[in-house]
């Protein structure tokens, strides 16, 4: 019987112990529920202040990673200032923090953001801030309409996840886009973004101006063509060769990229493409869902994408709007120079070469009627060699840019530079004919070679003695000026032939 009791004993205090296991479980079961409970953004509680890391175009503030959420202080000024859309041409910027795109912003879900605007005190107009990560009424624009010379502070607390347009919503709100309004602002998920090696920061516009691409001097904005959506510029982070020339991005074989790319508009949808590479990831439209192995994206006014490659092979990657005449027209193209060893196992480049001429081998030229052309040849007063320049700039910027570039630099493998080139100074009058009647075939410029077509351009003798000058005269050329004198001299030796 004592036998019987003592097994009885212990079978109570086993079942006493399972039973304060199992409510000790089923405890920590519910502050787990609890706890998932509080990841509801809402619920989520700050902790510290924290000074926001803001970062001018191309560059990113560092990952939140897995830092808690804090009461993030973001401070911004609003600038009227003018500055450089393209070579030769200028334009009075509305900015955020003095640059086009404005500031990126970096936040993580559940931080509490103090937002600190001014107008500074010298800027003619109040402008105000729309944030498509806020929500609450106007996307904070409500509440931070500020007068120059005025501050104005608001807060809200990040929700969503996701890459969000920022940009101005005082009226007229479009002209206030189109004068250069307008940024991103980032809500990385409480884990933070899967790391990556490099990291850039690009926005399209499209901007509308008095004069046409390229023509000189300060333009003003022009509503008429805003309204008809015919845009003079579209561009890369406000200006024509913002990542071309010494702005090039930059990166080495193997390493992956995240480009966080928004298009302010104010009008135009873009198609973001990266020539030789293919998107691994593309989060659609900034948000949760993930695209895989894309050529091309598009991004609406407004709206904004997260791409990411990892780059295989070394070289010259091209960044373009796809309406590609957007790129070699109107300004939407930059560069991402990749550094390091070839990979043959992915890209080996050219093994062959021949000729193939199935429709003969005539120059292609551009369409030009008898009257067009006898009009060009009336006597006109000769210029000057300063006149000259200046007509050369203009005629360069509406002619040649798109396949020259900016600089006179050229696209990599397509078309050959005209800075410190050694074929185009060591002949003059064979520059005029090449201008004048196209050339196609191989050349070799700096070293080196290029295979493709220049069309004949569509040019009075005066506006190929003027371009002529300007691109010797500038890029660190020979400084040689071509007269009029020459250019009908090759006509008319080409004519006699």
């Amino acid at each position: 019987m004592d036998y019987f009791f003592l097994k009885l004993n212990k079978i109570k205090k086993n079942w006493h112990f399972a039973f304060v296991f199992f409510l000790a479980l089923f405890l920590a079961s519910c502050n787990n529920r609890d706890d998932d409970a509080s990841k509801n953004p809402e619920e989520i509680k700050v902790s510290l202040k924290m000074k926001a890391e803001l970062t001018a175009p191309p560059h990113v503030p560092k990952p939140t990673a897995r830092r808690k959420a804090k009461q993030l202080i973001v401070d911004m000024e609003i600038l009227e200032e003018e500055g450089e859309m393209t070579d030769g041409v200028s334009y009075v910027y509305w900015t955020f923090n003095g640059t086009v795109p404005g500031s990126f912003i970096r936040t993580k879900v559940g931080d509490e953001v103090e937002f600190h605007l001014k107008n500074h005190p010298d800027n003619k107009l109040p402008h105000n801030i729309d944030l498509h990560a806020v929500n609450g009424p106007g996307g904070g624009a409500v509440s931070s309409f500020v007068a120059p010379g005025h501050e104005t502070v608001f807060s809200f607390k990040v929700l969503n996840p996701g890459l969000y347009v920022y940009h101005c919503a005082t009226a007229p709100v479009g002209m206030h886009i189109a004068n250069g309004m307008y940024g991103l602002i980032l809500v990385e998920p409480e884990e933070g973004l899967s790391p990556v090696d490099k990291e850039f920061y690009i926005m399209q516009g499209d901007f509308y101006t008095k004069g046409d691409f390229g023509n000189p001097g300060l333009q003003p904005f022009d509503m008429k063509k805003a309204i008809e959506e015919d845009a003079d510029y579209v561009v890369f982070n406000g200006k024509v060769g913002a990542l071309t020339g010494d702005n090039v991005l930059t990166a080495n074989v193997g390493e992956t990229i995240r480009l966080y790319v928004g298009n302010g508009g104010p009008n135009l949808v873009s198609s973001f493409h990266v020539i030789g590479e293919i998107f691994d990831k593309v989060h659609v439209e900034g948000g949760n869902l993930i695209n895989e192995n894309v050529q091309t994206t598009l991004i609406p006014a407004g709206g904004a994408a997260i791409v990411e490659f990892r780059v295989e092979v070394p070289g010259e990657y091209i960044l373009v709007d796809h309406s590609i005449f957007r790129a070699f027209n109107k300004g939407a193209l930059g560069q991402i120079v990749v550094k390091g060893e070839e990979n043959h196992r992915v890209y080996r480049g050219k093994i062959q070469e021949g000729v193939y001429l199935p429709e003969g081998g005539a120059i292609q030229e551009m369409p030009i009627s008898d009257e067009d052309f006898e009009a060009s040849q009336q006597p006109e007063k000769q210029l000057s060699l300063e006149e000259k320049i200046d007509l050369g700039k203009n005629v360069y910027s509406q002619t040649c840019l798109a396949c020259h570039q900016a600089n006179g630099q050229g696209v990599p493998n397509a078309f050959p530079p005209l800075a410190k080139s050694d074929y185009l100074n060591a002949d003059a009058m064979r520059a005029v004919d090449i201008v004048m009647h196209g050339k196609t075939g191989e050349i070799t410029v700096n070293g080196k070679k290029y295979n493709s077509v220049m069309t004949a351009q569509n040019l009075t003798d005066k506006e190929i003695a003027s371009v002529l000058t300007y691109v010797y005269n500038n890029f660190e050329n020979n400084g040689t000026e071509v007269t009029e004198e020459m250019v009908k001299k090759q006509r008319r030796s080409k004519s006699a032939e």
